[in-house]
C-alpha cells in the first residue's frame, strides 16, 4: 500500500464540450497523467467507441445523458463511456488499450471499474446530474442546459 502511495499523484482534468451521440447528450472530459495528453485524433476515436457502445444503450434502459471519459493513463489508455439508465441507475463500459495506440481499444475484462482519478469525474458527474436534472427546475430544456455547463476542470486527486 505505501510503493501505491508513493507513486499517487494529481491528474488533469478537461472538458471536451458537449455534443449529440447515437441519441444521446453526451458530455466528454480529458484525464491526462502527467506526461500524456489527449489528442483530437484520442477523442474523435472515443466518440467512435461512444456511439457503437450507446448505439443499443435504449436496450439497457438508457435515459439519454452520458458522460464519455477519455483517459491518457501512466499505463495505457482508457474510453470510459457512463450512462444514466432508468430506476436512478447507471450502466458504465470500460474500453482500455496500449498506451498511445487509440486503434487496439478493447472491452474492459469483467468487474472491471474505474480508477481513482475516473472515479473522481464521475462523483462530479453524479452530483451534477442530481443538483441540476433531479432536483432542478423548469422545463427539461432548463435543466439540461444547467448540466451541459457543470463541469470539472483542473485537477483531481
Amino acid at each position: 500500500m505505501l510503493a501505491l502511495a508513493d507513486g499517487y499523484h494529481a491528474r488533469a482534468v478537461r472538458p471536451l464540450g458537449s455534443r449529440a451521440v447515437a441519441g444521446h447528450l453526451v458530455k466528454p472530459y480529458a484525464i491526462e497523467a502527467p506526461g500524456r495528453s489527449v489528442t483530437d485524433e484520442d477523442l474523435q476515436t472515443a466518440l467512435r467507441v461512444a456511439a457503437d457502445h450507446l448505439s443499443t444503450a435504449h436496450l439497457r434502459g438508457s435515459l439519454g445523458l452520458a458522460v464519455l471519459l477519455v483517459h491518457a493513463g501512466g499505463d495505457g489508455d482508457y474510453v470510459l463511456v457512463h450512462t444514466w439508465i432508468e430506476g436512478y441507475m447507471s450502466d458504465l463500459a470500460v474500453f482500455v488499450g496500449p498506451a498511445g495506440d487509440a486503434a487496439q481499444l478493447r472491452p474492459g475484462r469483467s468487474g472491471l471499474a474505474p480508477c481513482v482519478w475516473e472515479a473522481a469525474v464521475l462523483a462530479h458527474e453524479r452530483n451534477a446530474v442530481t443538483r441540476h436534472v433531479l432536483d432542478g427546475r423548469g422545463g427539461l430544456d432548463e435543466r439540461l442546459v444547467a448540466w451541459r455547463g457543470d463541469v470539472l476542470e483542473g485537477e483531481v486527486r
